[in-house]
C-alpha cells in the first residue's frame, strides 16, 4: 500500500547511500523532503553538491529537535540508531518512523525473496539472483547488498523477482514490509556495539517473518537453535535447510548428497563435491539458496548448474594467491566471531590467521578449541589485539602487526609449503580501514606485493 505523502513533511535521517536514495525517489515524486546528518560539511561533500543541485534541503552537524516536531514522517537510514535521543522523543510524541525498506516496500512491484542472517547473507544472496537471473525471470539484486531498494522501485514490473539482502539495522521499524520468500541463515552474537543484548538483535532479524501470512515461505537454518525455538512463531509455511540432518520440508546435504524436501516429494539436487566453495557454512548457504529456488519455482537442475559454476564472493573466503606452496584467503567479511569460526573450519591445520580490527563486543574465548586444533600462529591488527591475546592466551603462538603489510609478511615467515594465510578478522574494520573491502583489498594488495618479491 503506497503512502500519501502529498503535502507531507518528510525528514530523512543520515546522508549515506540509502538515505541519499530516498531523497532521490521522493524529490522526483515532487515531495518536501530535509535530509539530516551528524557529520560534518568535510564528510560530506559530494552528498551536499548533489542536494544543492536538487533544491533539496539539510542540516549537517546535528540533529535539530524542531526539524523532527514539525515532521509527519521521519525515515531512518540502516546506520541510524532508534535510540538516538531525538528519535526517541519523536517517536514518544507520535511520529511514524520507517526505514527505506520499509518505504521501498510500499511502491515496489513483484515477488520479493529477502535473505538476512549473522553469516552468508551476500553470497545467499548473489548465488539465489544468479539462479533466478539463468532461468530467466525478470531479477534484481539489491539491499544490503550493492544498490539501495529504494533505487530498484523504477525499474519493477508485476513480474520482476527482487532478491534483497537485508541487515538486522535494515529489518527495524519495517511495519508492514513483507517478503514472498523470507530466508534467515543464522542469528549468532553481532552489533552487541550497537543492541542492547543479544536479545534484541535476534528480534531485529525475526522482523523479516513478522508481516508474512500462511501463502509465503520461511526458509530457516535447522541448526540454529535460536531459529528453532522461533519456528512456533512465525505465520508463513516453514522450509528447513541444514548440513548435517535431514528434513521433511527443504533442503538437506548428508551421505554426500544434497536433497529437496518438498514434503511430498523426494529430490535429490546435487552432490557435495561439486559445490565449489570451501566449508561447511557454504554448503548450508547453499542448501538455503535451493530452498528459495525451489519454492521460486526453479527446476533442480537448473540450479545445481549454476551452483557448480558459482565463484566464492569477494572478501568471503575468497582464494587469494598461492606462493611457495603457501596458500592465501581473504575472508575480511567475517567481521564477528561466528564467521571467523566457520572459516577456520573451512580448514584442517596448518592455519596462520590474522585477527583483529574494531571490537563489536565479541567473545573471542569461542575459537579457543578450534584454534587449539587448526591454527599454527596468530597475528594481530587493530584496536582489539590487547583483547584478543587476553582472552586467546596459550591457543597459539602471537605476534603483533602494525599495518596490514606488515601482517601479511609475518604471516608468510610463520607459513611453510602447505600452510594456510588467513584473513579472518573477527572485528570490524573501522580502526584501520574505510570498511571490510577496503581491509580485504589492502590484503590482496599486500598478498600482490608479497607475490613479487616472494621473500619471507
Amino acid at each position: 500500500m503506497t503512502l500519501d505523502l502529498a503535502g507531507k513533511e518528510i525528514v530523512i535521517v543520515g546522508m549515506a547511500r540509502s538515505g541519499m536514495a530516498v531523497a532521490e525517489f521522493l524529490w522526483k515524486r515532487g515531495v518536501c523532503v530535509t535530509l539530516s546528518d551528524n557529520r560534518p560539511a568535510s564528510a560530506l561533500e559530494s552528498e551536499i553538491r548533489s542536494l544543492d543541485e536538487r533544491n533539496i534541503r539539510y542540516e549537517i552537524g546535528g540533529h535539530s529537535t524542531e526539524r523532527f516536531a514539525s515532521a509527519d514522517l521521519i525515515v531512518v537510514s540502516p546506520g541510524v540508531p532508534l535510540s538516538l535521543p531525538v528519535l526517541q522523543q519523536a517517536a514518544q510524541a507520535g511520529k511514524t518512523l520507517i526505514s527505506e525498506i520499509e518505504l521501498a516496500s510500499r511502491y515496489l512491484r513483484g515477488s520479493v525473496i529477502a535473505i538476512t542472517g549473522t553469516n552468508g547473507k551476500t553470497t545467499t544472496t548473489t548465488l539465489i539472483g544468479e539462479i533466478l537471473r539463468t532461468a530467466g525471470f525478470p531479477v534484481q539484486v539489491g539491499g544490503n547488498i550493492g544498490t539501495p531498494l529504494i533505487s530498484l522501485v523504477e525499474s519493477s514490473t508485476e513480474d520482476t523477482w527482487s532478491v534483497v539482502e537485508l541487515s538486522s539495522f535494515q529489518l527495524e521499524a519495517v511495519p508492514t514490509f513483507r517478503p514472498n520468500i523470507a530466508v534467515i541463515l543464522n542469528i549468532t552474537p553481532d552489533h552487541l556495539d550497537r543492541y542492547a543484548s543479544f536479545e534484541a538483535y535476534a528480534q531485529a532479524k525475526l522482523n523479516i517473518f513478522e508481516n508474512q501470512v500462511s501463502s509465503d515461505f520461511a526458509v530457516l537454518n535447522h541448526e540454529d537453535p535460536n531459529l528453532q525455538k522461533a519456528a512456533a512463531k512465525i505465520h508463513s509455511q516453514v522450509f528447513w535447510f541444514s548440513g548435517r540432518h535431514e528434513v521433511q520440508c527443504g533442503t538437506y546435504a548428508v551421505g554426500g548428497q544434497i536433497v529437496f524436501e518438498s514434503g511430498e516429494k523426494s529430490e535429490r539436487v546435487m552432490a557435495c563435491d561439486d559445490v565449489p566453495l570451501k566449508g561447511r557454512h557454504n554448503i548450508e548457504n547453499v542448501a538455503a539458496a535451493i530452498t528459495a529456488a525451489r519454492l521460486a519455482g526453479i527446476p533442480s537442475s537448473s540450479i545445481a548448474e549454476n551452483v557448480r559454476n558459482f565463484k566464492a564472493v569477494e572478501h568471503r573466503l575468497e582464494p587469494v594467491a598461492e606462493i611457495g606452496g603457501v596458500h592465501f584467503f581473504n575472508d575480511s567479511k567475517a567481521t564477528n566471531v561466528d564467521a571467523t569460526f566457520k572459516a577456520l573450519e573451512a580448514f584442517e591445520s596448518g592455519v596462520i590467521l590474522i585477527l583483529g580490527g574494531r571490537d563489536k563486543g565479541g567473545d573471542f574465548t569461542v575459537l579457543s578449541t578450534l584454534l587449539q586444533q587448526r591454527a599454527k600462529s596468530l597475528v594481530l591488527l587493530g584496536e582489539a589485539s590487547d583483547k584478543i591475546r587476553m582472552q586467546l592466551e596459550g591457543t597459539a603462538p602471537m605476534t603483533q602487526a602494525a599495518s596490514m603489510d606488515h601482517a601479511v609478511k609475518l604471516a608468510f615467515q610463520q607459513a611453510a609449503p602447505g600452510d594456510t594465510v588467513l584473513l579472518a578478522p573477527a572485528c570490524a574494520s573501522f580502526d584501520m580501514f574505510q570498511n571490510y573491502e577496503h581491509r580485504g583489498r589492502e590484503f590482496k594488495a599486500a598478498v600482490g606485493r608479497l607475490q613479487v618479491t616472494g621473500n619471507r
